[in-house]
């Protein structure tokens, strides 16, 4: 089926994207569930300036640097996927205060203040005084 971004009401968008996925999910080497589904995605890229396979890797880009990356630093070293705080404003906060933390370790590792090579072991050696120390620097 062919859809023009415009036809699907996302006007100024140069290209609509569907990829079709299946995945597995596993728990200690079984397949309890499998799915599939469509995820959309959408371009400012005309139809020339990219083939499907080099959009395809832009997705599996994306997903590497977002997903992979960010969702696995604040679920194994933040433990997000844990926290039992269901109200939208304790969740906004909390999310907030993550993303802080991340982006005080980043900073960091930036400017060559830090030994650490990796969030986990950053974090470690974090303790409250210096948190609010390294804020204040950030400001």
């Amino acid at each position: 089926m062919s859809i023009t971004p415009e036809e699907a009401g996302l006007c100024g968008c140069w290209q609509f994207v569907a990829v079709w996925r299946e995945r597995k999910h596993l728990y200690k080497g079984k397949v309890l569930k499998e799915t599939e589904e469509y995820s959309f995605y959408t371009s400012s890229l005309a139809l020339e300036e990219r083939s499907a396979q080099e959009l395809a890797a832009h997705v599996r880009g994306h997903w590497n640097g977002s997903e992979i990356g960010s969702h696995y630093r604040r679920d194994k070293s933040l433990r997000e996927d844990a926290c039992q705080i269901s109200g939208r404003s304790g969740a906004q906060v909390l999310a907030a205060l993550r993303n802080t933390v991340l982006a005080l370790f980043e900073l960091q590792k930036d400017r060559g203040k830090t030994k650490a090579s990796y969030f986990p072991s950053w974090r470690r050696l974090l303790s409250r005084t210096r948190a609010i120390r390294l804020i204040k620097e950030a400001i």
